[in-house]
Order: structure tokens, then sequence, then C-alpha cells
């Protein structure tokens, strides 16, 4: 069954644009890679210890975008649109060379990551994939932001709540299953901040590359963007494309039910922190016929999550 077997790019793409919080223009190019050696990164503005793996233990930091660093500190920022387009296009194996220490932020979602992936399609090889299965409750609370990761038998389930005082945002909630509805609205949801707190970023030397082009930006009940909203949920739509992202950081492909309210990069990573810091909360099922799970034995299931 091919379905089961793990993917990689069938040709290298490569992309450029500018970092959001750096400023600086980046070129990325995304490489293909053999089976079992999994997604990493090369900074090829370095001549050595230059070398990161996407990992959640690897997170240096979590404010305001998901940043990777080696045990030489040398890192890698803003990872999680592209992180996230990899984990909904079932790539397992690649290498991502980037002469910068950001990813560019593109549009501010993961559209021009999908189109670049879709338009020369995958190598598949004939090595099983790997799952990661939820076989405890575990939850992570931050004052009134929390998220939880329940077992499921079939599907990785995102259930994500926003509360916003801004009266155009508001209250917003969505559920996606990964696995089987369509991602478009999702993979399209670009990043979004309120007019009030761009000087604060700029305080915090952030969002330099920060426009229009690539980030939603609310005044009061108004969007100043010439683009309005993609989808009616777009806002809380960005959420879940940055949690899946910031997900894939634990090597696999994920079954179970996960719930966030109020959350963001730093209580998914610390969320996924907790439920990966006790062998007992979870398992890794490499997919084989012979051992599929008989939950997994509808080939619809199985074809999206590969």
């Amino acid at each position: 069954m091919s379905i089961l077997k793990q993917k990689t790019l069938k040709k290298d793409i490569s992309l450029s644009g500018v970092g959001l919080h750096s400023g600086k223009n980046v070129n990325i190019r995304l490489v293909p890679q053999r089976p079992n050696t999994g997604i990493y990164f090369k900074r090829t503005d370095l001549t050595s210890n230059n070398i990161i793996y996407p990992s959640v233990f690897n997170v240096s930091s979590a404010s305001y975008c998901t940043k990777i660093s080696n045990d030489h500190g040398v890192s890698i920022s803003t990872i999680e649109h592209l992180m996230a387009a990899l984990y909904g296009k079932g790539v397992d194996n690649l290498l991502i060379e980037i002469d910068s220490e950001e990813v560019p932020i593109l549009d501010g979602s993961s559209k021009n990551f999908i189109e670049a992936i879709e338009s020369v399609n995958f190598e598949i090889s004939e090595q099983p994939i790997k799952i990661i299965t939820i076989d405890k409750e575990i939850v992570y609370e931050e004052g009134e932001k929390s998220i939880s990761f329940k077992p499921s038998k079939i599907s990785l389930e995102i259930d994500f709540e926003i509360k916003f005082k801004n009266e155009l945002i508001k209250t917003q909630k969505n559920n996606i299953n990964v696995y089987m509805d369509d991602l478009s609205d999702m993979y399209n949801s670009r990043t979004f901040c309120l007019y009030e707190d761009i000087e604060k970023l700029k305080n915090l030397n952030l969002a330099k590359g920060g426009s229009l082009d690539n980030a939603i930006v609310v005044k009061q009940n108004k969007i100043l963007n010439k683009e309005k909203l993609r989808n009616e949920k777009e806002f809380v739509n960005h959420k879940i494309l940055d949690c899946l992202g910031d997900l894939y950081l634990s090597g696999f492909k994920m079954v179970g039910k996960i719930s966030s309210c109020q959350g963001g990069h730093h209580v998914t990573n610390q969320g996924l922190r907790k439920l990966l810091g006790k062998n007992e909360n979870f398992s890794i099922i490499e997919l084989k016929e012979k051992n599929i799970p008989h939950s997994f034995l509808n080939k619809n299931i199985l074809k999206s999550i590969a």
C-alpha cells in the first residue's frame, strides 16, 4: 500500500522573500531526501555548526513565532507556516537550505509553500510512515490559556478558540479534522495583528519585515489591507495553521484530539513537551499492513494521513 510509505519531493524547490521579524531578504531551497532522514534545516550562510533539527525540544523561543536552535546557538525562526505545509502535504523527509536566520513570511500564510509543493509532486519510497498516538490525556494551562491532548482512534482533530477584545475579531472558534477536511482555508489564512500592537512589536525589534502584503492589520472594526478576509474564520484558522506547524515538531504525524483556548506557539510547545516528556503518554506506531490499528482500515483516512 504505497499510501503508507514515506514521501519526499520529486525535485528541488526554491523560494525567496523577506523575514517577518528580521526584515532581511532570504532564500530557501527545499531539497528531497532519502527515507528515514526526517526534516532538517541547514544555514547555508554559515560554514560550520549549521544544522538545526525542528524538534519540540529544540525550541528556544516561542514568542510571536517559533524559533529553533542547535547546541551551538545557531537558530532558525518563524518555521511554523512551512512546517504546517509539510505536515498537511505529508512530506516526511526534506532538507531545508536557508541563507538567513528566518524563514520568509511570503504572504503571511502557507499558501505559497503549498502551491510550490504541489507543483513538483512527490517521490514515494518503500519505507513505512510512523505516527504518534496519544495514549493518555494531557492538559497544559497557563492562566486563561490552555491546550489539551486526548486519545483518538482515527484522526487528528484540532479545536481552537480565540478571544479578543477587538470588536471585529471578538471570539472565534473552529474545528478541523486534519486528515479528512479540505484544508484550503487553513493554508490560505494569514498572520494578523492589531494596529495598536505595531509600536510594541517595533520596540521589541520585531516585525521589521511586516507589511500589509504579509499580515492582516486590524484597527478597531476595520481591516486596513486592500485584500479583506480570505475566509470567514481567517483569524482562528491562522491559529490552527500555527498549531499544526508546531505539532510537527513532534517529528511525526499525530492521531489525537487537540483542544486549545487562547493558545499560541508557547502554549502548544509547552503542552507538546509535557505530552512527549513521559513514554506512558504516547506511542509511536510504524504503519505496516500487518500492524495497522483496526480504526485505520478506512483507506480514505490512510490516504489522507500519508
